[in-house]
């Protein structure tokens, strides 16, 4: 069995004059929001085995916020194609990993939630009912599957559950 975990980076603030979207930075509500999740998936004991984050100024600050020293900054790869790409572009990603395990992909809307609602129509409803509704910042979504990493784009998908920070 594997798992995709879909997180959005958590909120951020709005670019100053002449800043690039990419180099937007959290705002303290985003950071408060990927700690609280950096904490609940310890609390569940949720811990990928490898991370693909966006090289995006906002998304590796959401992995900052998540990463509490023990061990998960060994796990992450940093990949500028998930600020640029559409959720096939997503999935392709995933699927070039060549593992059995969890993978977590942090990146941008509405790539993640396009690819959230593709794969997670089986499963949890009431997660696929607050996905529908918006992929709200620092949130994600577990998509579970049989097989590899590498079978992804054709697995059976299941939704697993739809994590939000303000649920917390």
């Amino acid at each position: 069995m594997s798992r995709l975990f879909l997180f959005r980076h958590a909120k951020a603030a709005w670019a100053e004059p002449g800043m690039r979207d990419f180099d937007r930075n959290l705002s303290p509500d985003g950071v408060e929001e990927a700690t609280k999740i950096g904490h609940e998936l310890r609390e569940r004991d949720l811990k990928p085995q490898k991370i693909i984050c966006s090289s995006a100024a906002r998304a590796k600050q959401t992995f900052d916020a998540i990463d509490q020293g023990d061990g998960w900054s060994d796990l992450v790869e940093f990949d500028p194609t998930l600020y640029s790409t559409d959720a096939p572009g997503y999935l392709e990603v995933a699927a070039a990993i060549d593992m059995e395990g969890d993978l977590m992909l942090i990146g941008h809307n509405p790539m993640l939630e396009d690819l959230a609602i593709g794969l997670g129509q089986n499963g949890n409803d009431e997660a696929y009912t607050h996905i529908n509704m918006g992929f709200g910042t620092a949130c994600i979504t577990i998509i579970r599957f049989d097989g590899p990493m590498s079978g992804v784009q054709t697995a059976k998908c299941e939704l697993e559950d739809y994590i939000r920070p303000r649920d917390l």
